[in-house]
């Protein structure tokens, strides 16, 4: 099943993540972003122990984000 999100580099860019395959019958993931006029800007596709690392690389700079809004907040007080 395909997941859309928006994309924050124009008001109407986006990224579709679903699972496909290879010529060769091999199970990946594909990550195609869209730019405003709906044309395929770019294409990326992964094999699981890839996307694995991948997802993990996300999760670690979300959580640099979270713990950096953290401190600038402390700092306020």
């Amino acid at each position: 099943m395909a997941r859309k999100f928006k994309d924050n580099f124009t008001d109407n860019s986006f990224i579709i993540v679903e699972e496909d395959s290879t010529p060769k019958k091999q199970k990946i993931i594909s990550i195609h972003g869209y730019d405003s006029d709906n044309e395929s800007d770019f294409w990326i596709c992964l094999n699981e122990s890839t996307a694995i690392k991948f997802a993990k690389t996300i999760r670690t700079e979300i959580n640099k984000i979270k713990n950096s809004d953290f401190e600038t907040k402390s700092n306020l007080f």
